[in-house]
C-alpha cells in the first residue's frame, strides 16, 4: 500500500513539474507591445503597436507619467493621465487630450498583462510654446 501511495505522489509531483514547465514556456509567447508618444501644446498622444493587436493593442490602457528622476520608473514617477487605445484607421491610438502641462519630461506606459509584454515609450520633453 505504501509503495502504491509513493508512486501516486511521485506521479502527481511529476505532473505538477511538467505543468510548471509548460507555463514557464508560455512567458516567451507573450505578445509584443510598443508604445509611442508625441506632445503638442499640452496634448499627449501616441500609438500602441503589437504582434497581437486584438489582445495587446485594442482597449489597452496607456498611462502618462511625468519623469521625476533620470530614467522612467512608474513606481516613483507622477501619473498624470490615462487613456485606452482604440483603432483609428489602421493604428491603435491613445490620447490624453489637453493636460495643461507645458514643461517637463514625460513618457507613456502600457503595463504587462497576462498575454502581453509591457512597454515604456521614449521620454519626450514638453516645453511651453508661449
Amino acid at each position: 500500500m505504501r509503495t502504491k501511495m509513493f508512486f501516486t505522489v511521485m506521479a502527481v509531483a511529476a505532473g505538477a513539474a511538467l505543468g510548471g514547465s509548460a507555463s514557464a514556456g508560455a512567458v516567451g509567447s507573450l505578445g509584443t507591445t510598443e508604445v509611442t508618444i508625441e506632445t503638442q501644446n499640452g496634448d499627449f498622444f501616441g500609438t500602441v503597436v503589437s504582434s497581437d493587436p486584438d489582445s495587446c493593442a485594442e482597449g489597452r490602457t496607456v498611462k502618462l507619467f511625468k519623469l521625476v528622476g533620470d530614467t522612467p520608473d512608474p513606481k516613483v514617477d507622477h501619473k498624470i493621465a490615462s487613456d485606452t487605445a482604440s483603432l483609428n484607421g489602421d493604428e491603435y491610438q491613445w490620447s490624453t487630450g489637453n493636460t495643461g502641462l507645458h514643461r517637463g519630461r514625460y513618457y507613456a506606459r502600457a503595463g504587462k498583462t497576462d498575454f502581453c509584454r509591457g512597454d515604456n515609450s521614449p521620454v519626450v520633453k514638453a516645453s511651453s510654446g508661449f
